[in-house]
């Protein structure tokens, strides 16, 4: 049975992810941050998902995939993530580094953790990002960095690797049925808490139009399982794309917003996120 790492298993699209390769036969490694979500994400699957200790910004976790890992191994999926909202202006170092710790250096630290493994299997590599990896939002800034950042690493990876016959694959998620996004509202708030007087005064009709944009995408959101189910067509197909937006409005997202204008981009998506 093919056998496959998957980081952030505890919620969300992770625990998808790993419901679903294991209702399809795969032995799932679930990475998780602590015993009781070990114990619920393997009920979902007894013999097929064994859950491991895995915070991917611990750097004694990670090494200890090592033994923690079965001897073969066929795939990782690094769905690891979090989203630090808010302007630009206000985001703390300490927020861009837990952002980027989580978003970017865990991946990688993961990913070159079992590489060894992957180039025996001649496996492959799928990174959970986001259509937001590819169009910036204002008040999202530091997670589109995130998601941009992980996308070129990805990018130079999936170059590298291909002489040992690793592929390396990107899955673009938009609003998607999760913990992130059911609490959206209540991250604005703390967003909004957290600045300063100034600041506050400053952004209001920035933190206002968030507000207004946060019930929008919340209705827009599409179920995990049409995640889980791209993932797995990037595990299993023969020739896998580089990318796989997930769905019809992020494909052309990805495919148009890019390629405008900023004259043009810039204003429509201010316009679309409620931004002044």
């Amino acid at each position: 049975m093919p056998t496959v790492l998957v980081t952030g298993a505890a919620r969300g699209i992770g625990r998808s992810i790993v419901g679903h390769l294991a209702g399809r036969g795969w032995d799932v490694s679930a990475g998780v941050r602590n015993q009781d979500d070990g114990d619920a994400i393997a009920a979902l699957n007894p013999p097929r998902i064994t859950p491991v200790l895995l915070d991917v910004t611990d750097d004694d976790h990670v090494a200890g995939l090592e033994a923690s890992l079965p001897q073969r191994l066929d795939a990782v999926v690094n769905n690891a993530g979090i989203a630090v909202g808010g302007p630009m202006e206000a985001v703390t170092t300490a927020d861009w580094r837990k952002q980027l710790d989580v978003n970017v250096i865990g991946q990688l630290a993961v990913t070159r953790a079992v590489l060894s493994r992957l180039r025996e299997s001649r496996g492959r590599v799928v990174f959970i990002s986001s259509v937001n990896g590819q169009v910036s939002l204002p008040m999202l800034g530091a997670y589109s960095a995130s998601k941009f950042a992980l996308e070129a690493a990805a990018d130079a990876m999936r170059m590298e690797l291909r002489p040992w016959h690793i592929d390396v694959i990107i899955v673009e998620p938009a609003q998607t049925d999760t913990d992130m996004w059911r609490t959206a509202d209540a991250m604005v708030a703390e967003t909004e808490a957290a600045l300063t007087p100034e600041l506050r005064t400053l952004y209001g009709r920035h933190l206002s139009g968030m507000k207004k944009f946060v019930p929008i995408s919340q209705r827009m959101a599409v179920p995990t399982g049409k995640v889980s189910a791209v993932v797995e067509h990037a595990l299993v197909t023969k020739r896998p794309r580089a990318r796989y937006p997930v769905g019809l409005g992020p494909r052309l997202q990805v495919a148009l917003m890019p390629k405008l204008p900023s004259r043009i981009r810039d204003p429509l998506l201010r316009k679309v996120s409620g931004q002044p």
